[in-house]
Parts: C-alpha cells; sequence; structure tokens
C-alpha cells in the first residue's frame, strides 16, 4: 500500500496517523516532491476508477491561474487534465492510497482510509 501525500495537509497527517494506529504497512510518497508522472497519473485514476477532472483541487491558485475549472470534462480534454495534474501536482487531491489489491481510495476520511486498509 502506498499513501500519496502533502505533511502540510491535515486530512494526510490523519490518514497516516490512522495507518500507524491500525499497524498498516505502507509507503509514503511526497507526491509534491515526487511528482507523478503523466503515466502514473493514469495508472492512478485506472485504480481509483476516476477521472482527472474528479481529483483535481480546481480551488487552489494555481488552478485558477490555468483557468481549469473553465475546462470541458470530457473525454478528449483528459490528456489536458493530466497533463496539469503533471505539471502542477498541488493540484491533485490528497491522500491518494493505492490498496495491495490493485484498487485506490481518495482518503479524505477515515472510513476511506480503513476501506483502503481492508482491501
Amino acid at each position: 500500500m502506498e499513501i500519496w501525500i502533502n505533511p502540510a495537509c491535515s486530512k494526510c497527517r490523519s490518514a497516516v496517523q490512522l495507518l500507524d494506529a491500525e499497524g498498516a504497512e505502507y509507503t509514503v510518497r511526497r507526491y509534491l516532491e515526487d511528482v507523478p508522472s503523466p503515466d502514473e497519473i493514469r495508472a492512478v485514476l485506472d485504480r481509483l476508477g476516476l477521472e482527472p477532472w474528479d481529483i483535481a483541487r480546481t480551488q487552489e491558485a494555481d488552478a485558477k491561474e490555468l483557468g481549469i475549472k473553465e475546462w470541458p470534462r470530457e473525454a478528449g480534454s483528459r490528456e489536458r487534465w493530466i497533463s496539469a495534474l503533471a505539471e502542477h501536482p498541488k493540484l491533485i487531491q490528497r491522500p491518494i492510497i493505492t490498496a495491495d489489491d490493485g484498487t485506490a481510495v481518495v482518503a479524505r476520511t477515515d472510513e476511506a482510509v480503513r476501506d483502503a486498509m481492508g482491501r
């Protein structure tokens, strides 16, 4: 299991604390420093069953600067969104846990973290 975190994020810190409290085995990826490639983002999206606009933080300053809130949310725009997430990792929703069964969850709640641990 791997968790993508921003250490400054309270939801990320809570998720890591819960994983530790439950004795879960996991690796940490500080995705702002170890930026995921477009291929890695595509793979996580496949595991999540989501589209890039579903995991984009559209209220971030970078998002407003890019105007992504106005971008089309359709198959033809998917690569544009993925490129933006790779070039501006602050736009990626966090934390994301990739579970051992090949799935992933956006782990913003304790329930989502526990769900990932049970997979």
